[in-house]
């Protein structure tokens, strides 16, 4: 009976399959993005909001802000959600950051998509450090054919 539902499972879910072959990424658009983090915050032991802020590549100065949550209570992974923002001259650009995390010695994985308000979608890969006080990514367009 397992192995029908195991079965009938993947036929239902194999449309929504994506593999790592079409998410491609423009190979001309990678920079790197280098953030201090400015502040932790939790009211529960369980979530937990983080802002920072640095350099990331062609948008300049950008602050971040972030929460950390566990909702399948993994302990050592879980998701983020986040939003970031940059000014220059007149021109403001935000994006919505989400992701998930895995702790991985004493530093923490993020591997994210991010949608930006120039119409960019964005593909990271970062590092956090809490005790360095420090966030650093690296992120690429992804080639949506358009």
């Amino acid at each position: 009976m397992k192995n029908l539902i195991k079965a009938g499972l993947i036929i239902c879910l194999s449309p929504f399959y994506i593999s790592a072959a079409e998410l491609a990424l423009d190979s001309e658009s990678f920079f790197d993005a280098t953030f201090t983090i400015d502040s932790t915050y939790t009211g529960d032991g369980k979530t937990y909001e983080v802002s920072a802020s640095g350099e990331a590549g062609p948008y300049g100065r950008v602050y971040l802000s972030y929460e950390f949550t566990d909702k399948q209570d993994m302990k050592d992974r879980g998701e983020y959600t986040g939003y970031a923002w940059t000014q220059n001259g007149e021109n403001i650009v935000t994006a919505s950051l989400q992701g998930i995390y895995i702790k991985d010695g004493s530093v923490f994985k993020l591997w994210g998509l991010n949608i930006v308000n120039d119409g960019k979608l964005h593909y990271a890969y970062g590092v956090v450090d809490f005790v360095a006080k420090t966030m650093n990514f690296e992120v690429a367009d992804i080639d949506t054919g358009d």
